[in-house]
């Protein structure tokens, strides 16, 4: 605590008990004489300052928390509190002021709302991914109970790769091409090639495109251009022409429409529903003398989360 003289310009201070010298680091004929402004620094917020003023010319009580300095330069926040002493004539004699050091109290509350933050986020973030392993466990064709418990394996492996990634990166700005070569690459091995510029996606976007990619390779592998001996397949992406947001084209060479694409299976269908639903994009699925080309185009972050 601290005393300050109301009858003198600027309130000098004339106490200050031990436990202020220990909080502030200055000795007793550093502070006496002074007014409590030395406390104040760069960060010091000068609303905070303003009420103190204003308290005082109007002799009134005030509690604030105020981010002060110690004599060694170290921040603390502190809850002063600051009340006037007056005389029998009730002529103001003195200012009381009292100091609670809130750093660890601010930082704690700070971590405790940080992790509620993260919790919020790590709730979002799975509830993303159950919805897509929701979504592989519903569609993927049950006839086979070995090929079935084969192919979600593969699919959730493809999203727990996804998921790596991201963490990686920090769960934001991923490169498409990291992810694009992330997911095509075990299939293709030197007969895929990758061409665009870099373009960064935001972490929503990133499990459900690995899943579509994910689709796109493995039916490339099975049916489509992989399984010839000249097949290859070419993998770009552009930002779109308008607005924000980016184009994949998937290109396979050396194919011909097989005839499981006629049937609606599992990468039929999920392709569709994560691309058009989940991400509120648009595919196209073209067929030439050449093989399969696929147009996917993926709206900004800032679509998606209007829709």
């Amino acid at each position: 605590m601290v005393v300050t003289d109301a009858l003198k310009a600027d309130l000098p201070i004339v106490l200050a008990n031990k436990a202020f010298l220990d909080l502030t680091g200055y000795a007793a004929q550093e502070v006496l004489g002074r007014n409590c402004r030395f406390l104040q620094g760069p960060a010091t917020s000068p609303i905070a300052v303003a009420e103190i003023r204003a308290a005082i010319a109007n002799e009134n009580e005030i509690t604030v928390e105020i981010l002060n300095y110690k004599k060694s330069g170290e921040q603390f926040w502190n809850r002063l509190h600051l009340s006037p002493i007056h005389g029998d004539d009730g002529r103001i004699l003195y200012f009381f002021g009292s100091q609670v050091d809130m750093t660890e109290y601010r930082r704690i509350e700070a971590l405790e709302a940080s992790e509620h933050r993260l919790l919020l986020e790590v709730d979002h973030r799975s509830k993303n991914v159950l919805a897509i392993v929701d979504s592989i466990v519903r569609l993927s064709n049950a006839d086979d109970p070995a090929l079935y418990a084969a192919a979600i394996q593969h699919r959730v492996r493809a999203l727990a790769h996804a998921h790596t990634l991201l963490a990686e990166r920090g769960w934001t700005n991923i490169p498409v091409e990291d992810l694009v070569r992330q997911q095509v690459t075990p299939f293709a091995a030197t007969r895929a090639f990758f061409g665009g510029p870099d373009i960064r996606m935001p972490a929503p976007v990133v499990q459900p495109l690995a899943l579509v990619l994910h689709e796109l390779a493995v039916n490339a592998a099975q049916h489509g251009a992989l399984t010839a001996a000249r097949g290859r397949l070419s993998i770009s992406w552009k930002p779109r022409p308008y607005g924000a947001g980016f184009k994949i084209r998937w290109q396979e060479v050396g194919s011909r429409p097989p005839p499981t694409l006629a049937k609606r299976g599992f990468g039929t269908v999920i392709v569709g529903a994560l691309v058009e639903k989940q991400l509120k994009g648009r595919l196209q699925k073209t067929w030439s003398d050449e093989g399969l080309l696929i147009d996917i185009e993926i709206p900004s972050a800032r679509d998606l989360a209007a829709t």
